[in-house]
């Protein structure tokens, strides 16, 4: 299987591949079509899912990881007084985030270049971490749950959505030409998924699937 870490690296896939992606979760239409056609799912929940950022008070602060082309940015209010961290491996995609945050005049954010597996924050950094269609893309999506969970405060919490296995012939058949071209890694099952919030030290909220795609809000003890 390709190495998923250096594919999202490579300056010629992500202009490709992507580009792709960042223009279907940026065209709602596009995300809704392909998420019914492919995974059996209601794009829409993940949009209303961004809306959490934008409930966060002032002074809080948030990691966006992997922030891909910067769709949570969507979330922030308009005057909204937050700290706001986004990260990814990919420089591309960095640099399509940087360009959505200057269009809409979010001048607070800030871009780290960052592996999910070794995110370079201290512990306890954010109040709020959110993780849009990012795990199932990962070599090791249990240490980066791990990671995420050691960034967040008391409290905290781990909001996002990603693709399961075993729930759809069409989406496993998908997710095997995935992780063959090195777009997705080995992904895991719901109850896998589970799994890797209760080793983290997380307390699951909310854990529902919609088609073979699982949304999650997760959070730290107090």
């Amino acid at each position: 299987m390709p190495d998923v870490r250096a594919m999202w690296s490579n300056r010629t896939f992500e202009a490709i591949v992507g580009a792709a992606y960042d223009y279907g979760i940026e065209h709602e239409w596009v995300a809704m079509t392909v998420g019914r056609a492919l995974f059996g799912t209601d794009a829409g929940r993940i949009y209303a899912s961004i809306n959490a950022i934008g409930a966060l008070p002032d002074g809080a602060a948030v990691l966006d990881v992997p922030c891909g082309g910067g769709i949570a940015l969507r979330g922030v209010r308009s005057g909204q007084r937050v700290r706001y961290v986004a990260a990814d491996i990919s420089v591309t995609m960095l640099d399509r985030s940087r360009r959505r945050a200057a269009g809409r005049g979010l001048d607070m954010v800030e871009f780290v270049e960052a592996d999910i597996e070794r995110l370079p924050f201290p512990d306890a950094e954010f109040d709020l971490a959110v993780c849009f269609n990012g795990l199932h893309c990962l070599p090791d999506p249990p240490a980066a749950v791990r990671e995420i969970a050691r960034c967040l405060k008391p409290g905290g919490r781990l909001i996002g959505d990603c693709v399961v296995r075993s729930e759809r012939l069409r989406s496993d058949a998908w997710l095997v030409g995935a992780r063959a071209a090195g777009i997705f890694g080995p992904s895991g099952t719901a109850d896998e998924l589970r799994d890797w919030f209760t080793a983290a030290g997380l307390d699951l909220e909310v854990f529902e699937l919609s088609g073979a795609v699982a949304h999650f809000v997760a959070t730290t003890d107090e």
